[in-house]
């Protein structure tokens, strides 16, 4: 019969002992990684996020993402983004051909923070769908998977640190209330989130990604391309925005407007000096 949780603290409470040892508080958390309460595996991953940058403990936590409970799996790749080490990328990347989409998706978001590419393919291929060869970067269930995944509300907070990481316009907003309004819609997809996490990407493939979606068949991912190619302060971008000022839906007519009256307020260069790059 395995010795209970609280058995380090009973001992440490007693007076004259000595005082906890690491190998007590390995074993402590060891015994939670392997405890039937998900609760309870998901506590110790989230507390180790605190330590486990290496050695057994980290071992563990890597073989954590098999767990069986999704929570807890999306808690270690949570743990695994904060550590920022070599060995937690390689976890991330593993954590891809996880069976469930919002293990996939998480990991793709956290190799995105990392300015890793593995993210962006999957981010791409998400925003992409069936429309482009690249998209077979995932499989096409997974891809119809995430498509249809609805954004936890950890997303929201993620995708608004992450997305607005643009230079700064004076007398220009950035943002945050249109990204908050379409992630927090019920039935926002995978989809529309990742046209915004991409949003401060400036490689050509994303932004030609992010023109597609402008004619995309669901106005959310519309309304995220907008926002997104909106927030690039690039004048030459208005010949594609402009025909979504008759889109059929309130939410993207609006943000065109919005997106088009902002490029008109961008200074235009100044001679000898280059354009904002697409």
């Amino acid at each position: 019969m395995t010795k209970p949780l609280v058995w380090l603290l009973t001992l440490s409470a007693a007076p004259g002992l000595a005082a906890i040892t690491d190998q007590q508080c390995t074993d402590l958390l060891q015994h939670a990684l392997t405890a039937n309460n998900p609760e309870t595996r998901k506590m110790a991953v989230v507390a180790l996020s605190l330590a486990a940058t290496r050695g057994p403990l980290f071992t563990q936590l890597q073989q954590m993402l098999q767990d069986k409970d999704l929570d807890v799996r999306l808690a270690v790749v949570e743990g695994l983004a904060d550590m920022k080490t070599t060995a937690a990328t390689t976890a991330l990347h593993g954590a891809l051909d996880d069976p469930t989409p919002e293990v996939v998706f998480a990991a793709a978001k956290a190799l995105w923070a990392l300015n890793d590419p593995a993210g962006k393919r999957v981010l791409l291929a998400v925003l992409e769908g069936e429309n482009k060869t690249a998209s077979g970067f995932i499989t096409k269930e997974k891809r119809q998977a995430l498509r249809m995944m609805h954004t936890p509300r950890t997303t929201i907070l993620y995708a608004v640190r992450q997305g607005v990481g643009f230079a700064p316009v004076p007398g220009l907003g950035m943002g945050i209330s249109s990204m908050q309004q379409i992630l927090t819609d019920p039935s926002v997809s995978g989809r529309a989130t990742a046209a915004l996490l991409l949003g401060k990407d400036k490689d050509k493939a994303t932004v030609d990604a992010l023109e597609d979606a402008l004619v995309d068949k669901d106005f959310r991912v519309r309304a995220a391309a907008v926002h997104s190619l909106a927030l690039r302060n690039d004048p030459a971008l208005r010949e594609d925005l402009e025909p979504l000022i008759q889109d059929q839906k309130e939410e993207v007519r609006l943000r065109a407007a919005a997106a088009l009256l902002r490029l008109s307020a961008i200074p235009k260069p100044k001679p000898g000096k280059p354009a904002v790059k697409r």
